[in-house]
């Protein structure tokens, strides 16, 4: 999957796929989530502040797996 780097003192980049949302954070661990809507990966994308909007709209929200 490709990946965007992004502005964000977590997150380093972020890809979409058909419903699977990838985050490689700063710590170069990698997560899968599952089921992700397009406009929820739009949202994040523009929000200012990604880390935020991932902790209170994505994380925990949906099926994830630890890919590194």
């Amino acid at each position: 999957m490709e990946r965007i780097r992004v502005s964000s003192s977590n997150i380093k980049e972020i890809g979409y796929l058909l419903g699977t949302l990838e985050i490689l954070f700063k710590n170069n661990t990698i997560y899968q989530y599952k089921q992700v809507p397009e406009n929820i990966y739009n949202q994040l994308i523009n929000s200012s502040s990604k880390g935020t909007y991932f902790s209170e709209n994505i994380k925990n929200e949906f099926p994830c797996r630890k890919i590194r």
